[in-house]
């Protein structure tokens, strides 16, 4: 066993990072983590704190804040409504109009290149569109699973708790598990 593990027990008393069992931690974890994230350049030790942090914000928020089933497009829409974006101010992301109505219609798939500019448009991590667009695939036995979206914390996305921490109230997950 390394000399670093003797006594976790220790450890987690002189304040090392811990789980986290609430939402005023979880702002504390977050402020912090952002806070490192902001460097232009993080230490190894930084990086390393940045990752641990990440994980203990995730598993937080997976299990407090669950996240809805939810198709690609619908996620869009949803984004789409609460941003007041129109179909056609969303054209340069999807490529050309035709495309737009065929992709909001579910007549084609979000492909990576919609993705990340849709991603970077909202402020929200690829993985609530990207995630679901390759599983909008049919299923075997022409089964549709529905999967739910879990975007993974990224320090260029905005998180859950980043939203509240700066007072935004309804999320496109809530909003879509209200509905």
């Amino acid at each position: 066993m390394s000399k670093t593990l003797t006594d976790p027990a220790d450890m987690i008393r002189r304040g090392a990072p811990r789980l986290i069992h609430s939402d005023e931690e979880l702002a504390e974890y977050t402020r912090t983590l952002f806070s490192l994230t902001s460097k232009s350049k993080p230490t190894a030790a930084e990086q390393e704190a940045i990752d641990l942090l990440t994980l203990l914000i995730e598993q937080y928020e997976a299990l407090r804040y669950p996240l809805p089933k939810a198709r690609a497009v619908e996620v869009l829409r949803l984004l789409m409504e609460r941003n007041g974006v129109s179909q056609g101010k969303i054209t340069p992301e999807l490529g050309f109009q035709a495309s737009a109505s065929l992709i909001l219609f579910g007549k084609r798939q979000l492909n990576r290149g919609h993705i990340a500019r849709l991603s970077r448009r909202f402020h929200v991590s690829p993985a609530v569109f990207l995630r679901r667009a390759i599983d909008d695939c049919p299923a075997p036995q022409g089964e549709k699973e529905e999967i739910p979206l879990q975007p993974r914390l990224n320090a260029r996305f905005f998180t859950a708790s980043h939203l509240r921490l700066h007072g935004v109230k309804a999320t496109a997950a809530r909003h879509a598990a209200s509905e």
